[in-house]
């Protein structure tokens, strides 16, 4: 497990098999992960836990060689039963404190937020870190919110010292804005996992963000 500390900027990769293409969760990570990636969420909604299980082994194992972060997405019982570095939870999912409680101090706490007050209440909780969004309207998530935009994003960078995640329909046409507005670390979906030239998309959205910073 890796040691607890604030994100490391860059790309925050999440999987989606759904959108994947045909291809396998482990297939795309391999391609990301080798494109220096430093951070990979495991999100999956559909699969069983049994199946979602033995991909996990494979991701810890692969990101603990690649040196990168592993983070799975809601199971608190998945991220603790293979060594991951840490949880996401959204606003619907067990209390903040809830989930400390169970996971210990050790693992790395996301929190998904959508307005100052869920920032603020997730800073005074403990969390590690907060995402930050969605920014623009994406269709990746069945029961995502509506976007909270820009102006929330640089509340966030104003007004809060939390390491936190920019996401939400993050593309490459928009990615320079959210640089700009002050994200340092931001996830992509479907941008990703969805084209077919994984590495040579994710090399120009590292140049964009290597432009912007």
């Amino acid at each position: 497990m890796m040691k607890k500390h604030a994100l490391p900027d860059g790309i925050y990769a999440l999987t989606s098999e759904l959108h994947s293409q045909g291809r396998n969760n482990i297939e795309v990570a391999g391609e990301i992960l080798a494109c220096g990636v430093p951070i990979l969420q495991y999100r999956e909604k559909a699969k069983k836990v049994g199946e979602m299980y033995k991909e996990c082994l494979v991701l810890r194992a692969m990101t603990q060689q690649a040196g990168a972060f592993f983070i799975i997405n809601d199971h608190l019982d998945l991220a603790l039963a293979v060594g991951a570095d840490g949880v996401h939870i959204g606003q619907d999912d067990l209390p903040l404190s809830k989930v400390r409680e169970i996971v210990g101090p050790d693992l790395l706490i996301g929190v998904s937020t959508h307005s100052p007050a869920q920032a603020l209440a997730a800073v005074s909780g403990g969390a590690d870190y907060i995402g930050v969004g969605p920014l623009f309207a994406t269709n990746t998530k069945i029961d995502v919110c509506n976007p909270v935009g820009l102006d929330y994003l640089d509340y966030v960078v104003k007004n809060l010292n939390i390491p936190f995640v920019a996401i939400g329909g993050i593309k490459e046409h928009n990615l320079a804005e959210v640089i700009k507005t002050g994200a340092r670390t931001v996830a992509l979906v479907t941008e990703i996992v969805g084209n077919p030239d994984i590495a040579g998309k994710i090399k120009r959205l590292q140049s964009i963000i290597k432009t912007q910073t």
